[in-house]
């Protein structure tokens, strides 16, 4: 290992020197990566952030990038160590550490993804943080506008829905489903209005206070919440502190699943925690589906000697039912080929639905990332 990343006091905590040095001072930001075999996308994403650094906001100076190893098995941690070390060019500023071990018993108070969250958290020295994805790209200047933003508007936690890289047919059918689904239920002006109750973010770029991120309890205060990112927007918005959600595809870009297998995985383990009632939701895109391809199959094989008026009232139907449909799935932000063909997912958004509630109501318990999580404890 280079003498570029240090053994810290800390056990398993290893950090560059720049950071080491002068640990007392502080920054206007920390960036926390927790990241569990994510080898596949990690480069791309520390690249992107190590980009950001620039004349008054240089990294190592202004703001810090730590990788928070989840107990990964690939080659995650080599990697986040090159952009550590510098073999990516980067500059100083860069912290690799160890998420610590993980309690899976009854006794655990962490899933995953929170352990590692926290545990950035605590080695962190910004006045903001900002929690991000390994699966994100970041847009140049990205980091600095969105502090900017959430000081012009005066929130303690600013989040954006990145714009969604999709991969395969099934993803490219089914996401626009998913996503114009929680266009629905988490409405962006709704959430960023203090006078309303609802509340939401996106784990994916999560930039909250460092005061008010303590004040209700960080990660901490959700570790066993799988759908932690909206439990923490819940309890920062109930103290009373200001959020912003919005859509930003001019800040950053996300690939959420690299296969269908891990996105099959990733909704059961999310949809029933994000709409209210998955069953009934499925119903109802059930009714879409009759709907989008029974009526036309009623209007031509209705008999040729009934009135003209019949067949032409079953094609009016059908055309609104279009209009409504789609209209919908636009809300999505996706191309608008994905939109025109996410008719054709919905028979697997619908069992995604249906899987998602049997595992969280049933057998109480999801997977993800090769850990077996268990719900309503």
């Amino acid at each position: 290992m280079s003498d570029a990343v240090a053994v810290a006091e800390e056990p398993e905590v290893e950090v560059s020197e720049a950071v080491a040095r002068d640990s007392g001072a502080g920054l206007r930001l920390s960036v926390i990566v927790p990241a569990r075999n994510e080898a596949a996308v990690l480069g791309d994403c520390l690249q992107s952030m190590v980009a950001q650094s620039e004349p008054g906001f240089a990294l190592g100076m202004q703001w810090e990038l730590i990788v928070v190893d989840d107990d990964s098995t690939d080659g995650t941690r080599g990697i986040a160590e090159a952009v550590a070390t510098g073999g990516y060019g980067s500059e100083e500023g860069v912290v690799v550490m160890a998420a610590p071990a993980l309690d899976l018993s009854e006794r655990g108070g962490f899933t995953g993804k929170t352990n590692a969250c926290w545990a950035g958290a605590q080695r962190a020295r910004g006045a903001w943080l900002l929690f991000t994805d390994a699966d994100t790209v970041h847009e140049a200047g990205d980091l600095s506008r969105a502090m900017h933003e959430a000081e012009k508007y005066k929130v303690a936690l600013l989040s954006y829905s990145p714009r969604q890289i999709v991969l395969g047919f099934w993803q490219r059918a089914v996401m626009p489903l998913v996503f114009s689904e929680l266009a629905s239920v988490y409405p962006p002006k709704q959430v960023s209005d203090p006078a309303n109750r609802l509340a939401a973010a996106n784990g994916q770029f999560l930039l909250v206070e460092r005061e008010a991120y303590f004040a209700v309890g960080g990660h901490r205060g959700v570790g066993l919440e799988i759908l932690e990112d909206v439990a923490l927007a819940r309890k920062i918005k109930r103290a009373k502190y200001g959020i912003r959600f919005r859509y930003a595809p001019e800040a950053l870009s996300a690939r959420m699943y690299g296969t269908l297998a891990e996105m099959v995985e990733g909704w059961t383990k999310n949809l029933a925690l994000l709409f209210p009632m998955p069953v009934l939701l499925a119903m109802w895109r059930v009714l879409d589906l009759l709907l989008f391809f029974g009526l036309p199959a009623i209007a031509l094989m209705l008999p040729a000697d009934r009135p003209p008026w019949q067949p032409g009232l079953v094609w009016v139907i059908w055309v609104r039912t279009l209009f409504r449909f789609y209209g919908r799935v636009a809300r999505s932000n996706f191309p608008w080929v994905d939109v025109l063909i996410s008719i054709l997912g919905a028979p697997m958004f619908c069992w995604l639905l249906v899987r998602s509630y049997l595992q969280h109501r049933v057998s109480r318990r999801v997977g993800w990332k090769g850990r077996s999580y268990g719900v309503g404890r």
